[in-house]
């Protein structure tokens, strides 16, 4: 739906830019022309409201005048500066809940046309940790959020809700390649969030520089029977393709990611997610007759930066 509403914002601004500029350089002259004859037929002492009804914009071109230069604006903000997103499923809690609205920082990486999706400049690379929105590899008219686990060239491994990393070996280290690297993390609370039942544990994760919460439900097993396969590879072990991205929800035991559909090509890559500008918290409502999820409250507490 985001492609197509950025499709529809495109569109919209040339067409009003297209008509704007039609009428102030063809219509707009024979209208003030039109003016200055009758004004000369009438001896000079043509009446204001005439003036007016002679001279008067065609509603369309009135229209598309208004409305250019804020869907322009707005075209060229959500396409190459900030995006708003809504988070709408639980696979990143706890670090994004249901009801957040988000900002994403579309030249972060790679900026792009947002029509066709051609990258226009080429700047920052993903990182790990990062939290990143993509197109969803299975289905590109959708949009994904996760966190970026490995980049290209590094084994990933998911063994005992635990990942490991082998970094990639750069030219620069060619002699003394990284080894395996435990992505560690300390118990934080349990109780707080549950997933079918079954109370979830808290852990803070350090990976590099970057410290973030996760979640686990220490009940539920690993699903490798839906694992995503590579050739040549262990069932819980992945080589990310250069070019290519590995990332995973926070909430380990509730997110579909690239355990399970594979790889991020670096042209599905949107943005880098970096703000909650609004959070409201909803209530699960049992009456059929309305909405399921209804808002009770706006939790200010989570405004600020996406750690």
């Amino acid at each position: 739906m985001a492609g197509y509403f950025a499709i529809f914002l495109v569109l919209l601004t040339l067409a009003s830019g297209l008509i704007w500029l039609l009428d102030a350089r063809l219509f707009a002259p024979k209208r003030r022309e039109q003016v200055e004859q009758a004004v000369a037929a009438a001896g000079g002492k043509l009446p204001p409201e005439a003036i007016e009804r002679i001279a008067k914009e065609p509603w369309l071109a009135e229209t598309a005048r208004s409305i250019f230069p804020i869907i322009a604006f707005i075209t060229v903000l959500r396409s190459f500066l900030f995006e708003p997103f809504q988070i709408p499923s639980g696979s990143m809690m706890p670090t994004l809940l249901v009801g957040d609205f988000i900002l994403v920082q579309k030249f972060a990486y790679d900026v792009k046309d947002p029509v066709f999706r051609k990258t226009l400049y080429r700047n920052n690379l993903p990182q790990h940790g990062d939290i990143a929105v993509f197109k969803y590899p299975e289905n590109p008219r959708l949009d994904y959020i996760k966190r970026i686990i490995g980049l290209p060239g590094d084994r990933v491994i998911y063994r005992d809700k635990q990942f490991f990393i082998q970094r990639a070996c750069t030219e620069a280290h060619q002699s003394n390649c990284p080894g395996l690297e435990q992505i560690r993390y300390s118990f934080t609370a349990e109780g707080e969030f549950t997933q079918q039942g079954l109370p979830q544990r808290r852990y803070t994760e350090q990976f590099g520089d970057k410290q973030y919460d996760i979640l686990l439900t220490a009940a539920m097993q690993e699903q490798k029977g839906q694992y995503f396969r590579q050739a040549g590879t262990a069932i819980d072990e992945w080589l990310v393709p250069e070019g290519h991205y590995f990332a995973v929800g926070d909430n380990r035991d509730n997110s579909r990611d690239s355990r399970f559909f594979g790889f991020i090509e670096e042209d599905l890559l949107v943005g880098k997610a970096v703000f909650i500008w609004m959070s409201f918290e909803f209530s699960d409502n049992p009456d059929r007759a309305l909405p399921r999820f209804i808002p009770i409250g706006v939790r200010f507490e989570r405004i600020g930066r996406i750690h």
